[in-house]
């Protein structure tokens, strides 16, 4: 079932964002063009968009989070300031529980819009990627995580 592979996704994401520490969240190590903190919002933002239509269906998390984390943003050009890792979590935590109630007939509905990965038919197919666009930017941050710690 999806909301498995999801659960496992988010947990592992959740954890990993418990050890940072507000100033490395904002870290931009080179050669990466973005932040851990940046990476974390974009995750929330990004399944936000799609599962609950944010911004326009949805205002679970603030409307400014699609100029501060929408794809082809980046943390070094923010005008805003950005939330806390705490608001993130909480928000990130609440999405979970959010997607976890949904019930298996919603999973099993078609997706009526053009998802921008690969073949999507259903709401579950779109929620196993997101797990797995979830677990990628994972992978980048422990990488970005490695060179900031290197370069202390």
């Amino acid at each position: 079932m999806s909301r498995k592979q999801f659960n496992l996704a988010r947990t592992a994401l959740l954890n990993f964002i418990e050890e940072l520490t507000e100033d490395t969240a904002d870290v931009q190590a080179s050669p990466f063009n973005n932040t851990l903190r940046w990476h974390v919002g974009h995750v929330l933002t990004f399944n936000e968009k799609l599962l609950f239509r944010y911004p326009k269906k949805s205002n679970n998390i603030p409307e400014e989070y699609a100029e501060l984390f929408g794809p082809g943003t980046k943390s070094s050009e923010w005008t805003k300031e950005a939330p806390t890792l705490e608001t993130l979590i909480n928000q990130l935590q609440e999405q979970q529980e959010r997607v976890n109630n949904f019930d298996d007939l919603f999973w099993q509905t078609n997706v009526s819009f053009k998802v921008p990965f690969g073949s999507i038919e259903t709401f579950g197919d779109l929620l196993i990627m997101l797990a797995h666009h979830e677990t990628e930017h994972l992978g980048k941050m422990k990488a970005m995580l490695q060179v900031v710690n290197a370069e202390k």
